[in-house]
């Protein structure tokens, strides 16, 4: 437990770190950003590091699909629909298991990601992510163009950076994008829930997963961690972003996880007003 916390200290540390030292942002491997605006106005509240830095949404863009599936009538409420895991699917332990949207999004299934966007269909999965404004829009998908459907958004041709995940998030609870009031309502009852100091309650959703080298293949010394959603406090909301590529794998911690915990720690400071 103890060398955990130092370990999330570090982190923090590090993610928040500003390079006074000239030429060393320039020369540093790693890819950090934690961006924070006003829930209301969408003003900036604290951004440091590489937050115009576009890569791989991976497990975040469940928040977007959320809306898209609440939206288009294919989820229906907190528990509904609940999908049953198919065996033929070998997906790893952790995802073979029954799923309704609750699940999906805390427990992040890669599978029910994909059998909603199969359901939606290519056009209108495509229409919803450009109406969206999401990111650079490519659904295209990787080499040959054929899994845009179900590999679009994990290490694929889909890309946001931390500055437009915050906008993106801002529009959606400023009610500002082209979907319902219900589907609005329904994606951030299923969004998990994490409990900040100083009465902070804190919803996001993490994302996982790695840079691709030169020869395209997943580097997993490269991996990517997010953090992204919104923070409740009274009558404030703030929205947020942190966002890690590291140069060395984590085996013990997901990073998303390590990037999670670290923001859900340093986020009351950060916001303290004078």
């Amino acid at each position: 437990m103890a060398a955990r916390k130092s370990r999330l200290l570090t982190l923090s540390l590090a993610i928040l770190a500003v390079s006074s030292i000239p030429g060393l942002a320039r020369a540093e491997p790693v890819l950090r950003c934690t961006v924070i605006i006003d829930g209301k106005t969408g003003e900036r509240v604290y951004r440091d590091g590489d937050c115009g830095e576009a890569v791989y949404p991976q497990s975040t863009f469940k928040l977007p699909l959320a809306m898209m599936g609440y939206d288009a009538g294919l989820l229906k409420n907190e528990h509904d629909p609940l999908w049953a895991y198919k065996p033929s699917l070998n997906r790893p332990e952790r995802e073979r298991k029954d799923t309704d949207p609750t699940i999906w999004e805390r427990d992040s299934i890669v599978w029910f990601s994909q059998e909603l966007t199969r359901k939606l269909g290519r056009k209108r999965f495509a229409d919803y992510v450009k109406t969206f404004g999401y990111g650079n829009r490519d659904v295209s998908g990787g080499p040959g163009k054929t899994d845009g459907l179900t590999q679009a958004w994990l290490m694929s041709s889909l890309k946001i950076s931390p500055d437009q995940q915050v906008d993106f998030l801002h529009r959606f609870l400023t009610r500002q994008l082209p979907i319902s009031q219900k589907a609005t309502e329904l994606t951030m009852a299923i969004v998990p829930h994490f409990q900040a100091a100083d009465g902070w309650d804190v919803q996001g959703k993490t994302g996982s997963g790695s840079m691709r080298d030169a020869a395209g293949k997943a580097d997993p010394k490269r991996p990517i961690g997010w953090f992204v959603g919104w923070a409740t406090k009274g009558d404030r909301r703030v929205v947020f972003a942190r966002l890690l590529v590291d140069t060395k794998p984590y085996d013990d911690t997901p990073i998303s996880y390590v990037v999670r915990d670290s923001l859900v720690a340093d986020l009351p400071g950060l916001v303290a007003k004078p």
